[in-house]
């Protein structure tokens, strides 16, 4: 059939805030995608439990229904657009469009990380297109350029910032002082951080981004429980303050690196340089890195969240398979780029090192500094920098330290025997230096 005869047809199940900028971008772009295509791309129909809000779009009378097996059993349906967001029904959902032939776009990376290998298996065994560029970094095309810009060459590791909420808090508080709370609740006031922000601030979010993009990096299957996670909820005002005061800026960075045959994954608030471009991307853009053995370090920027970037990344997966349904090409090439992922041996967190940030509270009096000095030292760790302003005889004061480069679980092993002493107030806060990003 010639592709004047034919008609691409979508559903979309979610008209949330992204589905709301994927129809009006396929609205706003309808003949230069026809253009592109050389046949009509057309959204026939959407399902959201909410079919009497107002999204600022005109629909065809009939088009929005709340019965989403109305879209992903529709046999006048080619492609299903999930929006919706979380593991269940949409893992369902997903799953019974690709039972039936049609291929899925999805922005949904929580669904990826966890049900990735079912979902990809699925629509390999159907014959069918998975396009997933929206579920990590927004509009930033990170996904193709992993799957297909750089298979020349043999990654070493990917790392960035892939969290706009966290980044948005941690730039407000680096830029005006304010502390984590405050900030947190003018991020939910504008809508950039959830009601319940747990997946956001506690990291999880971007676990789930790093198990795709290790998956794309290395041809490697992490599970979410392979990643360390640590979130940004203690993350305190004055730690911002004296991480600027020793060169650099607190970032939340997703860090997959390759070792021989095994994979180190993790998820945590960072000291990065302050000269490092990490450093000064603000807002809720996002940063990735990519090094190869051969091509060396590159970056991609961009917003990493939003209506409009997110969807012009979900538009531009629906024209891609579109054109591979068109030339009867679907599956030509697997989702992930290599048709199975291997699952790696890992290295566990505690044999990896770095240097590190350390605060610890505590009683102003002798002999406590000295007393942290000595358990770190008999943990082979070395201090290279203390900071002490304040003083309030017989109070509560920061000792901040810069430890040289150390192993994880020997300072981890050290910081729980300082948490003991009699004069420490709390448990210490500990932060990782990231002065091995290269890229700068």
């Amino acid at each position: 059939m010639r592709h004047s005869e034919r008609v691409i047809r979508a559903g979309l199940i979610g008209f949330g805030t992204i589905g709301t900028g994927v129809v009006k971008l396929v609205q706003r772009r309808r003949a230069a995608i026809d253009a592109m295509l050389g046949a009509p791309l057309r959204l026939v129909r959407i399902a959201d439990l909410d079919i009497k809000g107002d999204r600022g779009v005109r629909l065809a009378k009939g088009m929005l229904v709340s019965d989403a097996r109305r879209v992903y059993e529709a046999e006048d349906i080619d492609v299903v657009i999930e929006l919706m967001g979380g593991y269940e029904p949409a893992r369902k959902f997903v799953l019974g469009a690709i039972g039936r032939g049609k291929s899925v776009v999805t922005a949904n990376k929580a669904l990826l990380a966890v049900h990735g290998r079912e979902i990809f298996g699925a629509a390999a065994r159907q014959r069918v297109d998975i396009g997933f560029e929206a579920s990590v970094g927004g509009g930033i095309p990170i996904v193709r350029v992993l799957r297909d810009g750089v298979v020349a060459d043999r990654m070493v590791a990917v790392h960035g910032i892939v969290n706009g909420t966290c980044n948005y808090i941690l730039s407000k508080m680096s830029a005006e002082g304010a502390q984590f709370a405050d900030v947190l609740k003018e991020a939910q006031a504008r809508g950039l951080a959830e009601a319940d922000p747990s997946f956001d601030i506690d990291g999880v979010d971007s676990a789930h981004k790093l198990v795709i993009l290790a998956a794309l990096a290395f041809g490697t299957e992490l599970h979410l429980k392979d990643v360390y996670t640590e979130g940004i909820r203690h993350v305190a005002q004055m730690d911002v303050g004296y991480a600027r005061e020793l060169g650099y800026e607190i970032k939340l960075l997703a860090i997959a690196t390759r070792h021989g045959d095994s994979v180190a994954a993790r998820v945590h608030p960072a000291l990065v340089p302050a000269a490092h471009v990490l450093a000064g991307v603000r807002g809720a853009f996002n940063a990735i890195y990519v090094e190869g053995e051969a091509l060396g370090s590159s970056m991609y920027y961009g917003l990493g969240a939003g209506m409009m970037p997110t969807a012009t990344a979900v538009v531009a997966d629906l024209v891609e398979i579109a054109r591979n349904r068109l030339q009867d090409t679907s599956a030509r090439v697997p989702p992930l780029g290599i048709p199975a992922l291997r699952r790696p041996q890992r290295v566990p967190m505690g044999e990896l090192h770095s240097a590190y940030y350390l605060r610890i509270m505590v009683r102003d009096r002798p002999g406590v500094l000295g007393h942290i000095a000595s358990i770190l030292g008999r943990h082979r760790i070395s201090i290279a920098t203390v900071i002490q302003k304040e003083r309030s005889a017989g109070g509560t004061v920061p000792v901040v330290i810069r430890t040289h480069e150390a192993r994880e679980r020997d300072l981890q092993m050290a910081l729980a025997r300082i948490g003991r002493l009699a004069g420490t107030q709390r448990a210490p806060i500990c932060l990782r230096i990231a002065d091995d990003l290269g890229g700068d």
